[in-house]
């Protein structure tokens, strides 16, 4: 058998799979420095991909990013995301030519719109999509080594601009989006794009949809954007109060911060998610619901989900996750991130997923995650 043929690797690491890829510090993570042995152990399993989201307490974007790469030879980063308002563009550009020659060209920067109201109490202006187009811009436009020269847009006031790196190649951006108008934007103005956590199989094929209706009007190839679906992976191997986080925990905190949306996308009933959010287990909750709710009440507002908003993931035995991993590319996405869970959470699902993997994406996916194989 050559090394190619075989999954564990000629040197113990696993062939990779460039297709799939897993979030660092998946969920309210207090001790960065485990990013690490995670980055080490998911290139290890074959992921292909760490992606990072940014909060602003210890899980500071370009930090962990250069982190990931420092432990790393071959594996994809990407943000998903950090938002443009938070730092000038000189700056987001000055970290995405960084880590573009760091790590060898395996970074691609993910923006995302975030949240209105924190927003709001930090002072920042709300992100729209006519500054996310205007400051992709402004950041291809120093990447090219080009200046950008008395600049009055949507997003800002830039007499001069220049930064001078000369990249060796050019850096992909990612959009983050979950309603259909910001997906179409991605489709516009992005290279990859990240959905969200808890798509049903037929969201996820409007969404795919949406984002080729993007391109397309821009004059690109429909095909060329490459879109991530998000499954929250959680198998019955885990123990019963991490799945428990894991799954309802999760979920819950989404209804509780924009479940609006979430709801909308997919097609659920309202009245459902005013239950939840009217259920006292939930008006007292003292913070996201995944990080402060005991056994007790994870139970408890198990039974205030429904059962079918839940089935938007993959469970049940690693082979069973597997096979919900897979059916993500019968439904139009080019790459799956496997979310809420640690490589070595994954492990299993990963080991019975390799038998099944679809060709496309075996043949497709390059390791940036913004960018299939030319």
């Amino acid at each position: 058998m050559s090394p190619a043929d075989d999954p564990s690797g000629a040197t113990g690491i696993a062939q990779p799979l460039p297709e799939l890829g897993f979030y660092g510090l998946a969920g309210h993570a207090t001790d960065p420095a485990s990013l690490l042995t995670e980055a080490r152990e998911g290139e290890a399993l074959g992921l292909g991909t760490c992606f990072i989201s940014e909060r602003f307490n210890v899980k500071d974007a370009p930090t962990l990013c250069g982190a990931v790469a420092a432990a790393t030879t071959r594996l994809g980063i990407a943000t998903a995301a950090t938002n443009h308002n938070t730092r000038h563009p000189l700056i987001t550009a000055t970290f995405g030519a960084t880590m573009h020659t760091v790590s060898g060209g395996r970074f691609a920067l993910g923006l995302g719109r975030g949240f209105d109201a924190l927003f709001s109490v930090m002072g920042l202006p709300a992100v729209t999509g006519a500054q996310l187009t205007d400051v992709a811009e402004i950041l291809r436009t120093l990447w090219r080594d080009e200046s950008v020269i008395g600049h009055d847009g949507p997003a800002g006031v830039y007499p001069f601009l220049h930064q001078g790196a000369g990249l060796d190649g050019d850096i992909p951006i990612l959009l983050v989006g979950i309603g259909p108008k910001t997906l179409e934007l991605a489709g516009r103005i992005a290279d990859g794009v990240v959905l969200h956590t808890f798509f049903t199989d037929e969201t996820l094929e409007r969404s795919v949809a949406a984002i080729r209706r993007g391109a397309e009007q821009a004059g690109k190839d429909p095909a060329s954007v490459r879109v991530w679906s998000v499954v929250a992976t959680v198998g019955d191997h885990l123990d019963e109060e991490t799945r428990l986080r894991k799954l309802v925990g999760r979920m819950a905190t989404y209804l509780q911060g924009y479940g609006d949306v979430l709801v909308r996308v997919n097609g659920w009933d309202p009245a459902m998610l005013d239950r939840f959010r009217q259920a006292p287990t939930v008006t007292s909750a003292r913070g996201a619901i995944d990080a402060t709710a005991t056994v007790d009440e994870l139970h408890q507002i198990a039974e205030l989900i429904p059962e079918e908003w839940l089935a938007a993931a993959a469970t049940g035995s690693p082979a069973a996750c597997a096979r919900t991993v897979a059916s993500q590319f019968d439904h139009g996405a080019d790459s799956v991130i496997l979310h809420g869970a640690t490589p070595d959470q994954l492990a299993p699902v990963v080991e019975a997923y390799r038998p099944i993997r679809p060709t496309v994406a075996a043949e497709r996916c390059a390791t940036n995650p913004g960018r299939f194989v030319s």
